[in-house]
């Protein structure tokens, strides 16, 4: 009876362990983990009630360098699919290439990335690719990783496949009417150049026909030279900008320094790396971003 006990010990321990695959959690939902806000946002909207949601990056949190904890490792390892941007996070990076390799969903792998820096006077370290991972501040693109992470949702949890896609035609066309309002609200604007804290803008930039004017890189935590600040002050007067910005999560002092150079005023430009107002989402957020770049580059509709 004893040597009984213990097989039947042993067989329910295993079977504990089996479950870590992630495709269901305690509450029977797909488990999901994602490295920062706009994936959340993409994965919630996309799995509804069938999935249950982790964020490794904690609201208000800047998420560019973050350390994962023993039990963020723990979370990685035992989803059903890990949301992220390669590149982005290399402490995640490293997690999901350890611990869910074959249950990852590269949101970056599914549109066509920009080169960091191109053009903008600096150089990056951001990806061994070279390559701008901002693709959320694109609704264009954005829409394009969300069909795609409906169909990945679907392979992994085909009884819910129906009800991901659904959900993702819902977001795609939120997403097309988001990007007409931008194409309407920045279409005649008396200034093109957006000068801006960090590189973080060059999809939205490139989408909407504006010029990205960098203090400094991607990284938001770097510090611009002396010879970096001079010239983009010098760019700023000679194209009459009024309003540099900065971006939440981060220090506004550079560009408070740059807008007291040339006579500017400055203005919030938020990245969408992490949400800081959790009464908001994507959509409120980048309706933000639009009223103050409409503010601040003299547009009219």
């Amino acid at each position: 009876m004893r040597r009984l006990l213990s097989v039947l010990l042993l067989a329910t321990a295993l079977a504990g362990c089996g479950d870590q695959s992630g495709q269901a959690g305690g509450d029977g939902k797909f488990s999901i983990v994602t490295a920062f806000y706009p994936l959340q946002f993409l994965s919630e909207r996309i799995g509804g009630d069938a999935v249950s949601v982790t964020n490794l990056t904690k609201p208000g949190a800047e998420p560019h360098d973050i350390e994962l904890t023993p039990r963020q490792v723990g979370d990685v390892a035992g989803a059903g699919l890990a949301v992220y941007v390669r590149g982005f996070q290399p402490a995640v990076d490293e997690a999901i290439g350890q611990e869910a390799k074959d249950r990852a969903f590269d949101a970056a792998s599914v549109v066509t990335l920009l080169q960091a820096g191109a053009g903008d006077g600096h150089e990056h370290e951001e990806a061994e690719s070279g390559q701008d991972p901002h693709v959320w501040l694109d609704p264009v693109r954005l829409a394009t990783i969300a069909d795609a992470l409906a169909a990945r949702l679907g392979e992994a949890d085909p009884g819910n496949a129906a009800g991901y896609t659904s959900r993702a035609l819902a977001l795609h066309a939120e997403l097309d009417t988001l990007n007409d309002e931008f194409a309407r609200g920045l279409k005649t604007c008396e200034r093109r150049e957006l000068v801006t804290s960090h590189t973080a803008f060059a999809y939205l930039a490139s989408r909407y026909d504006l010029h990205q004017v960098g203090i400094t890189g991607i990284s938001p935590e770097a510090e611009p030279s002396p010879q970096r600040l001079a010239a983009v002050a010098q760019e700023a007067r000679g194209t009459g900008t009024t309003t540099i910005y900065f971006e939440t999560l981060v220090s506004p002092a550079v560009a408070e320094t740059l807008a007291r150079e040339v006579g500017a005023k400055t203005a919030v430009l938020d990245p969408l790396e992490g949400l800081v107002d959790e009464t908001g989402d994507y959509f409120s957020v980048m309706r933000q971003n639009l009223a103050a770049l409409s503010a601040g580059l003299g547009c009219t509709r």
